[in-house]
Parts: structure tokens; sequence; C-alpha cells
């Protein structure tokens, strides 16, 4: 562990993708200094940058740089919950398909075999669409859902790789049953691949998150949403009213950027071919 840090900390590409998420998070933390409620309307309409509104506000009169650091809040909670979602779904399903195999595998592959031909927004749209859309509690469910699929095939393949290792037979020759032997000796052993797959994903969460919400199906106008900013502001670019479309647009970007930099990072610190 202490040489896939130290390769972790030298990667400089995994360190700019710390502090872009060091400074969503601490937008997000900070949000309640934000200077106006970001569902209070104020005086002015589609206003720009000035000394009271730094970034404008938009067609409904919200300010939106409170809107924006307030985002960060909703953005980093739909994402962490859905991939906690994803997780507590996926990992116990990749662990079954792996250690019993038979039918078992077969019935829960294909499953998500199936899931995993459709592009994950399309995906997302349909189960969001299901639900009735509208709320956050949809939005977590609908692209938990649609990130599951991969958590099983990482945690069924290596699951495939070290159930026949010598640590097993020998956990399983003591009398461990077969709960103790996924959870307490072969799951310690798969964290890392999950860990740097969790990160991964916790950024395809957000783009998904917004996908929806840019497509009404997400929490409603009021809400201080980056999906929901832009899918409102998109109709005035046409009038060089930009600053209600690019601050939530580069703060997607970024937080997104920022997960897949450090993804990158933790899979290239814990992969000893990658480290040479």
């Amino acid at each position: 562990m202490s040489r896939a840090r130290r390769a972790f900390f030298r990667n400089r590409t995994a360190i700019a993708g710390l502090v872009m998420l060091g400074l969503v998070v601490l937008a997000a933390v900070a949000a309640p200094l934000a200077p106006y409620d970001p569902e209070t309307r104020t005086d002015a309409f589609r206003s720009p940058p000035d000394a009271d509104h730094w970034l404008g506000t938009d067609q409904n009169g919200f300010d939106v740089f409170s809107r924006v650091v307030f985002g960060a809040r909703s953005a980093l909670l739909v994402a962490l919950a859905a991939v906690g979602f994803a997780l507590a779904v996926g990992v116990p399903l990749g662990l079954v398909a792996g250690w019993y195999g038979g039918w078992v595998d077969g019935v829960i592959s294909r499953v998500v075999d199936v899931m995993l031909a459709f592009p994950s927004v399309l995906l997302a749209v349909a189960i969001a669409a299901a639900f009735g859309g509208g709320s956050v509690r949809t939005v977590i469910l609908a692209v938990g859902i649609v990130i599951a699929p991969p958590f099983v095939r990482q945690v069924r393949a290596a699951v495939l790789q070290v159930r026949s290792l010598d640590y097993v037979a020998a956990a399983r020759a003591l009398g461990a049953n077969d709960a103790r032997l996924l959870f307490r000796t072969i799951l310690p052993n798969c964290i890392a691949p999950i860990l740097v797959l969790a990160t991964l994903n916790t950024g395809i969460a957000i783009l998904d998150a917004a996908g929806l919400s840019f497509l009404g199906l997400g929490p409603p106008e009021t809400y201080p949403d980056w999906g929901v900013m832009l899918t409102k502001a998109r109709v005035y670019i046409q009038h060089d009213e930009q600053w209600m479309l690019l601050p939530p647009g580069l703060a997607i970007s970024l937080t997104v950027l920022g997960f897949n930099l450090l993804g990158d990072g933790l899979r290239d610190a814990f992969d000893p071919r990658r480290r040479s």
C-alpha cells in the first residue's frame, strides 16, 4: 500500500484531479456562505455579472453564483448516492456470480450484458421516465441502476481470479462458510479495482444525472442543480447571455475531469505494471 501511495502522489495528473475535486468539495461545504439563497428570487432578472451578483442572475432572478455552489452539493450527493447504490447491488451480485458459476452466473451475466448493450444515458432516461421523474430520488435510482453492471463484471472477474488460490482453499479447509469466504477472504482482495471503478463511475454518474435534469427528468426548476441550470439557460445563449450557461457547464466539466484524473491515478498506482 505504501508503494501505491507513493506512486499516486508522484502522478501529477492525479494530484491535479484531487485539487479539482477539493475545490468542488470546498464549494459544497461553504455553500451556506453564498450571498443569496439559491431558491429565492432577487430583484434582478437576466442581469450580467456585477458587484452584487458575481456571475449574474438567470431568467427567474436567481443568483447564478449561489446556485452553482449549491449545485456542487446536489451533484456530489446524487453521484455518491448513486455509486453507493451501485456498489450495494453490483458487488454482492458479482461475488455470487463469480463464486457459484453455473446457471446463477449465466442469468446474472446475461442481464448485465443486456443492460450494457444500451447507452447509459438512454437507459437512465428510460428508467427515470418509468418512475415518473421529477425528483432527486428518481435520478439517484436511475443512475445507480445504470452504473451497477460494471461493478458486477469487475467483481465477478476478480472472484474468478482468486477463488482457486491457496489462501482461499486454506480458509475453506478451516471451516469458513461461503459468506465468510466471500466477504472476509475474497472481497478485501478486490478492493483496489472496485475503488478505481467507483471513482471513475462517479464522474459518469454526474454526467448522467445532469443529462436527466437537462431533459426535464430531474428535480424541479427551482432546485439548485447544474443540469437544471443548463436546460433553462440554453434558450438565452442566442441573446449573448452566456453567464447563465457557462458556469454550470464548466462546473460539470471540471468535476467530471477531476474524477477521471483521480481514477486514472488510482488505477496506475494500484497496478504494478503501470507503476513500473
